[in-house]
């Protein structure tokens, strides 16, 4: 088990973006957040107090976590020194990353003086089978993105507290570092060897009670050249009775890719539901959720109701607005 609460690490974030697995901690977790370490030049901010490794060790904090999920997943040199000092301090480090902490060997032999532990949470603890498509009772949702980073965990992190505090049947599934870290638990899909991530979410999302909801945590997007993979596994493998379109309003082109622009949403529409007839033909595009966290209240609201107005659908920003009507949605299957 991680030991909480986190000292959250942003490191040298180039944007706020580059901070979302520490952000998802802090507006999922707040409990477990108790501050935030960042480096000169750092351009990611929480708004949580910025804490010496000492002021936070002095506050409770048990775990330095890596918050930062850079292009390619890798620990920075310019990283180090702070790593390697905090487990001087009695802290334990969590990351997310690809590049695993118990692989390298300045900080694993501090680790190992020390007494500290090393969590790599993005690391299969599970020989998952291979996907056979074969039909599962229970019910799945998945929201399946114009882009990555555009609130596809939000969405159905959303969904999941509103449906308990509604005493609804209903599982969050985190396929992904920052829903691991938020709930403790899942599969980190994307280190999955390819021949088996279908069958991984297949494992992740098991028979069910007919009314019980699996709120798949959505990854990458179909239109994405770099992650479109991880996210036709998640299609396959969940076979979803609904899908959840996700959209950022203010991307002018792919994360990480200004040659690509975004899809509109009818052509995620489109092909995200001929992909999943594959598995399940009845499934449904129940809704719209849309991060508008750039926009003011009175943007928002227009955006949210010309987008509702062209797609038909209910489309809402769940965690701005809540996330009621995606799950009037569902209940309506």
């Amino acid at each position: 088990m991680i030991r909480t609460p986190y000292l959250l690490f942003l490191g040298d974030a180039p944007d706020p973006l580059a901070a979302k697995v520490a952000q998802g901690i802090r507006d999922w977790r707040p409990e477990y957040a108790l501050g935030q370490f960042r480096l000169p030049g750092c351009k990611a901010d929480l708004g949580l107090p910025d804490m010496t490794l000492e002021e936070a060790r002095a506050a409770g904090a048990e775990t330095l976590v890596i918050g930062v999920a850079n292009r390619g997943g890798v620990i920075s040199p310019a990283w180090k020194h702070v790593l390697i000092e905090a487990m001087m301090q009695g802290f334990d480090l969590a990351s997310g990353l690809h590049n695993l902490l118990r692989d390298e060997a300045d900080l694993a032999a501090v680790a190992a003086a020390e007494g500290r532990a090393l969590h790599d949470v993005r690391v299969p603890s599970v020989p998952y089978p291979i996907a056979t498509g074969a039909p599962r009772s229970g019910k799945r949702c998945l929201a399946v993105g114009t882009d990555c980073s555009v609130g596809k965990m939000y969405t159905a992190l959303a969904m999941d507290r509103e449906m308990q505090a509604r005493g609804l049947k209903a599982s969050f599934r985190a396929t992904g570092q920052t829903g691991i870290l938020i709930t403790g638990e899942g599969v980190p899909l994307d280190a999955v060897v390819a021949d088996f991530m279908a069958g991984a979410v297949e494992w992740l999302t098991p028979d069910n009670d007919p009314d019980h909801w699996d709120l798949i945590e959505g990854q990458g997007s179909l239109f994405h050249p770099s992650y479109s993979g991880v996210t036709l596994a998640l299609i396959h493998g969940g076979a979803p009775d609904a899908l959840i379109l996700s959209h950022e309003p203010t991307r002018t082109h792919m994360r990480g890719l200004p040659d690509y622009r975004l899809p509109s949403l009818e052509a995620l529409r489109d092909m995200a539901l001929a992909l999943a007839r594959v598995v399940n033909p009845v499934v449904q595009v129940v809704g719209v959720s849309v991060n508008t966290r750039a926009l003011d209240d009175e943007t928002a609201l227009q955006c949210l109701a010309e987008i509702e107005g062209r797609m038909g659908l209910p489309t809402v920003d769940p965690f701005r607005q809540g996330a009621g009507r995606l799950v009037d949605a569902l209940a309506a299957l």
